[in-house]
This record gives C-alpha cells, sequence and structure tokens, in this order.
C-alpha cells in the first residue's frame, strides 16, 4: 500500500474536476478499485459532504483522499470496516489533532495509550447515573430561558437562526451542570467566550485546510495565527478563572462535605477529588486540558446534535407533530423535564436517533494505525496508515440504509432494531468511544422535547442551511427556522 505515489512521476495534487479510477497494491498482493479524489474538489461551498457521500456509493468500503503528495487518508464509509478500526486503540492521527492542543492541552480528546487509559478511569465516575440524574432540571432551566428569548421573533414573524442561541443555551447547561456555575452567557450577547470558542473551531479547521497553515511558524506570522492565539487566552482565562473559584471553595476534605450536603458534586468536584489506585490526581495542566476539553466536546457537539435534529423537525411536520403530541401527553402543564421522563417519550427519542444519523455532530474521525489491520473481506492497510472514519457517509451507506436521505425515525423503532452495530455511530464506538454520550442524549432529549412543546418550527425555504464539517457539524449559513406557537 504506497500512501502517495501510484505511477512514476504522477503528481496526484493536479488531478481536476472528477475522480479517478486507480489500482493500488495492496501488500503487492491484493490489488483494489478504489477512487482517488483531488482536495481541490471541496469548495466549502455546503456540498463537500455530499460529494464525498457520492464517492463513497461509487466505493461503497473505502477510498483513498489525497492532498496533493503530502497527505493521504484512507476514508472509510462502511460499518463493517468502522468495526475493525474503532476495535483497536489506535492514536488519534496527529495531522489536525495536534492543532487543537494549544487551545484544549492534552486531555481525553488528544491523549493516547496508558495516559489516556489513567484520564478515562479518573474521569468516568463524572458521569455516573447518579451524578447525570441531578442534571435534567439544570437543562431545563436553560433550555426555557433560550425559548423565553425565541419569544419575540415569534410575535415579529421573523426568521431566527438556531446555532446561535442553541450554542449560547448548551454553554450555560455545560457552566451550571459541569461547574455549578452560573454564567448568564445566554443574556450576555457579546459573551467573548463563546466568540472565543467558534473562532478556535474556525481556525484550527482552516489550518487542518492549508497546505501552508502546517508550517506552525507560517501560521504563526499569519492574521489567523494572532486571532487564534487571542482567542486562546481569552479561552484560557474563562477555565482558569473556573477553577481558580472551585480550589478556593474546595479547600480540604470537610469542605467537599459540605459541598455535598449542599449540591450534588459536578464535573469538576470529581476532578479534583480524583485519586487513582496510589493516591495520584490530576496535574493543574491535566485539570486545564480536561475542562478545556468538556467545555469544547460538551457544549460545541451539543449544540450541532441539537440544531440539526431540530431543523429536521421543522423540515418534517408530520413527524414534529407526533412528538408535540407524545410530549404533552407526558408533561401537562408542566414546563421542565425530570429525569424519569427521558424513557417516556419514545417516538421523539426515534426522531432524535434519526437527526444525529442524517447529520452526526462529529462527521469525521481520525486514526492512525499503529499495526496492520485486516478487513473482513481480506483487504490490508499496514501500520502508520491513516484513516479517516466519515459517519456522515456510513450513516447514509445504502447497502446498510435503506433510502437513506429519507428521514425516517421509524428506522430506530424495536422491531428494526436488527441492524449492523456500527451502522449508526455519532459518538464513535469502542474504547474511544464518547465518555459524554449520555449527557449529550439527555440534553438532546429536554432541549427537542421542550422546544416542540412550546413551539412549532417551520424551515426558512429562501435560506436553507449549507452542511460544513469544521471540527463539528456546522452549516456555512447557519440554520433558519420560522416558530409559531403551539396549540
Amino acid at each position: 500500500y504506497n500512501q502517495v505515489s501510484l505511477n512514476p512521476g504522477c503528481c496526484i495534487g493536479l488531478l481536476q474536476a472528477t475522480p479517478h479510477n486507480v489500482t493500488i497494491k495492496i501488500f503487492s498482493v491484493l490489488k483494489v478499485c478504489f477512487c482517488l479524489c483531488a482536495f481541490s474538489q471541496f469548495r466549502r461551498d455546503g456540498k463537500d459532504l455530499d460529494r464525498v457521500a457520492a464517492w463513497a456509493e461509487q466505493y461503497p468500503n473505502a477510498f483513498p483522499l489525497w492532498v496533493g503528495k503530502i497527505y493521504s487518508s484512507l476514508v472509510v464509509t462502511h460499518p463493517e470496516y468502522a468495526k475493525a478500526i474503532y476495535g483497536r486503540s489506535d492514536p488519534k492521527t496527529p495531522i489536525g489533532y495536534n492543532f487543537l492542543i494549544p487551545w484544549i492541552g492534552k486531555g481525553l480528546l488528544i491523549l493516547s495509550g496508558e495516559t489516556w487509559f489513567q484520564h478515562r478511569r479518573l474521569i468516568t465516575p463524572a458521569f455516573h447515573y447518579d451524578v447525570l440524574k441531578a442534571y435534567i432540571k439544570l437543562i431545563s432551566d436553560s433550555t426555557n430561558v433560550m425559548l423565553d428569548k425565541w419569544e419575540t421573533p415569534c410575535k415579529e414573524k421573523r426568521s431566527l437562526e438556531l446555532f446561535e442561541h442553541v450554542s449560547l443555551m448548551a454553554l450555560d447547561s455545560i457552566m451550571k451542570c459541569a461547574f455549578s456555575y452560573k454564567s448568564n452567557c445566554q443574556t450576555d450577547k457579546d459573551n467573548p467566550y463563546i466568540r472565543a470558542v467558534y473562532d478556535l473551531s474556525y481556525l484550527v479547521h482552516r489550518r487542518m485546510r492549508s497546505i501552508v497553515y502546517r508550517s506552525s511558524l507560517l501560521f504563526h506570522l499569519s492574521p489567523d495565527g494572532f486571532r487564534f492565539r487571542k482567542a486562546c487566552r481569552i479561552a484560557h482565562q474563562h477555565t482558569d478563572k473556573v477553577i481558580a473559584q472551585r480550589k478556593k471553595l474546595l479547600k480540604n476534605e470537610e469542605e467537599m462535605e459540605k459541598v455535598k450536603q449542599k449540591r450534588h458534586p459536578d464535573f469538576l468536584d470529581i476532578l479534583l477529588c480524583a485519586k487513582d489506585e496510589k493516591g495520584r490526581g490530576l496535574s493543574d495542566e491535566d485539570l486545564r486540558a480536561e475542562v478545556d476539553t468538556f467545555m469544547f466536546e460538551g457544549h460545541d457537539t451539543t449544540m450541532s446534535g441539537i440544531s440539526w435534529i431540530l431543523y429536521c423537525l421543522a423540515k418534517h411536520p408530520e413527524h414534529q407533530k407526533r412528538c408535540r403530541e407524545e410530549i404533552q401527553e407526558l408533561l401537562g402543564k408542566r414546563d421542565s423535564m425530570e429525569w424519569e421522563d427521558l424513557n417516556k417519550i419514545p417516538y421523539t427519542t426515534m426522531c432524535i436517533k434519526e437527526g444525529l444519523r442524517l447529520y452526526p455532530p462529529v462527521p469525521i474521525v481520525s486514526r492512525e494505525l499503529s499495526k496492520p489491520i485486516t478487513f473482513y473481506d481480506g483487504r490490508s492497510l499496514p501500520a502508520g496508515t491513516i484513516t479517516t472514519l466519515n459517519m456522515y457517509c456510513i450513516h447514509r451507506n445504502s447497502s446498510v440504509w435503506k433510502e437513506p436521505e429519507v428521514f425516517d425515525p421509524l428506522r430506530f423503532s424495536p422491531e428494526n432494531s436488527n441492524r449492523h452495530s456500527h451502522a449508526h455511530v455519532p459518538f464513535a464506538a469502542g474504547p474511544r468511544n464518547c465518555i459524554g454520550q449520555n449527557f449529550a442524549i439527555n440534553e438532546m432529549k429536554v432541549a427537542v422535547a421542550l422546544t416542540v412543546n412550546r413551539f412549532e418550527l417551520s424551515p426558512d425555504l429562501a435560506n436553507p442551511p449549507l452542511p460544513l464539517s469544521q471540527l463539528i457539524l456546522r452549516s456555512k449559513n447557519g440554520i433558519h427556522v420560522y416558530l409559531k406557537k403551539a396549540s
């Protein structure tokens, strides 16, 4: 398997317009016809993911993607291939993920090997059933603050952009749940931390897509590099402030006992008190890395999921209506969700899962193979190969999903549960799956339920969203909907 050269003198970066067929020798024995895609075809016009999905339809297991003669990756689009990779503990790909380190440090998202395992074991108690149970009311409160703000555009019958509002709500929720911190970010319009997180996400993805910016020096000297460092300072100051306030509160074990009597321990409490079998806790550097990682993954990805799910319901009023009827019957005159409610909204849950299928919050995950791998069909890859697991394509693979572009929540009904174990992986899978996926699903259930309980959503047909993979799944032009009071 040769990652760069196919034929003598072949300059892959010159490929234009359409994919080309090439034959790749894998271990000089097996010949496989793949799709060779010129990276220059990506135009950031909201159709790049659909272009990749079209190649995936032509080559439904995997295909290589080159960036000039510098970087190549095998794009995996079939659940059986994904299962083989997810079942291992290969490290994240250095290219791209390393660009995150100045921002979120070396937390769970970046770490690998024994250090990753130690951090994962220390942090896992923060997502225990008893801890998550206490968060539902807090998420309900944050959601209702957002919905109260929506009363104005509803009355004025003007379009509303979802990402902006849901991002603030998700940040508000995670600050309350994970750090017992009331930020007032939803009512503070020009929140510098939100702006910083958005800028950092945009700039990291911009750097990943630029050959020039792969040079740390050139990126550092560029206007984007200056903007990135400024945003990092804002994000780190925010994190340091939250940690310092909590450390001051938890000076000793007696203070921790007092806190337990007043409220449930939160994510930060557990991080500060976590100890391994040798009595060692997280260092200050590790602590900030895990806090920044959770702040990024815990609010940005959830924001994406909720926004796209609401868009799906706006596009499909028949399913939205059925969700509303289910929720109104459950809540009655209540305007908040409780822990016991989460398992009593089966149809809404199916809609959430279907929304995550069509629009996975993290559409792409990369791994660098630490040892050779052989797939179910006998095809093999050597150690050092970079693989890109494309959830957007796996979730649309027509060999697994009938009419994959159709929004059909009944795919997730009990009678239709007999599908491939890795056909639906919005939170990844295997040992490196998303540690906070239960927190995320709970927040999605609360936010979606309370939203459709209060409002009817319809799409702004003049401004359809243009999906864009930017670390998380965003839209180039946002997601715009109209609101009407629910009857």
